[in-house]
């Protein structure tokens, strides 16, 4: 959904996967990232991973961060991508004390891009926003959105439909939602019900991240 909606906002999509499929056991080494620059928007997304793993990859991914930053390259960071622009511009990322995985409603300063939820969250660490950011997003468990410069990270996952779904149950999900005592089918059922106001949503929050935070 997330490609969907920036394609509806003109711009071409580029892929760049870090961790193959084939690497996922293995996932310490590092890797070359792509010039930043030679991108209009950059879009770190999620990992299984998180940032204080501190796998090769990761201190490559960060400076990429780094360096579109000091470029001005817009950069819109979900979940783990939103951790990792967090901890690479001066913020933390620590375990959460109450991991959110599911539908969840999320607080929003600046309602004009972050749209009322629910959105769906898969995270165990959560963040703090990194010096001359502003925090836009929140619930009880964690900070969910923030902007600094061109750039807005997020905890939650807006571009979660049925296929993404069963893409990471078919991973490590299912033993992640036993230890949480959650049910797999309860999840597919309310990822279902949310899908056609979620999308609407996603194309809203692109479409104001791309107006109001990359364009401004």
């Amino acid at each position: 959904m997330l490609g969907d909606a920036f394609t509806e906002c003109g711009y071409d999509v580029a892929t760049f996967e870090v961790v193959s499929a084939a690497q996922a056991g293995d996932p310490a080494f590092d890797a070359t990232m792509p010039d930043p620059t030679a991108y209009d928007v950059v879009v770190p997304l999620g990992s299984r991973w998180g940032v204080n793993d501190g796998f090769g990859w990761m201190d490559s991914e960060a400076a990429m961060v780094r360096d579109a930053h000091a470029a001005g390259i817009p950069m819109l960071g979900v979940c783990f991508g939103g951790q990792l622009i967090a901890h690479a511009l001066g913020g933390s990322v620590t375990r959460s004390p109450a991991p959110e995985v599911g539908w969840f409603d999320v607080d929003a300063s600046r309602t004009e891009l972050v749209p009322g939820g629910p959105w769906f969250e898969w995270h165990f660490d959560r963040f703090t926003v990194p010096p001359g950011a502003v925090e836009i997003a929140r619930n009880a468990n964690a900070s969910q959105a923030f902007v600094v410069g061109a750039t807005m990270g997020l905890q939650f996952h807006p571009e979660v439909d049925e296929g993404l779904l069963e893409m990471w149950l078919a991973g490590t999900g299912i033993d992640e939602l036993a230890a949480l005592g959650l049910d797999a089918d309860r999840l597919r059922t309310a990822t279902r019900a949310e899908l056609e106001s979620a999308t609407k949503r996603v194309h809203a929050l692109v479409r104001a991240f791309v107006d109001g935070v990359a364009q401004a």
